[in-house]
């Protein structure tokens, strides 16, 4: 199981990106797919999750700029971060829970500052 996410870098406040996880091993519209991210010396924060059934759920600090979706047949799942702020600064995780199975990508770094 190999859970890839891309799409990470440097943007200006105010900017956007798109981050995907791209997954094989497993088929992601059967599994919870979350995305956290880990700032500096903070604590893992769940950002967004989408549910097997296509429920979606955001932290309140991202709620209204960030929409996490799922793409079946690329088996890939996007976060998509609009009007960045430099406190979204962070290593971006994707994870995928079903069951008692629980599988996490490597991070992707995105940093906002002008």
């Amino acid at each position: 199981v190999q859970l890839v996410e891309s799409g990470g870098g440097l943007v200006q406040p105010g900017g956007s990106l798109r981050l995907s996880c791209a997954a094989s091993g497993i088929i992601v519209r059967i599994y919870r797919i979350n995305w956290y991210r880990q700032a500096p010396a903070k604590q893992r924060e769940l950002v967004a999750s989408i549910t097997s059934g296509g429920i979606t759920n955001y932290a309140g600090s991202v709620k209204g700029r960030f929409t996490i979706s799922r793409d079946n047949a690329e088996n890939t799942v996007y976060l998509q971060m609009n009007n960045l702020k430099p406190e979204d600064t962070a290593v971006y995780h994707c994870n995928a829970v079903f069951v008692n199975l629980d599988y996490w990508g490597q991070g992707t770094q995105v940093t906002v500052s002008s």
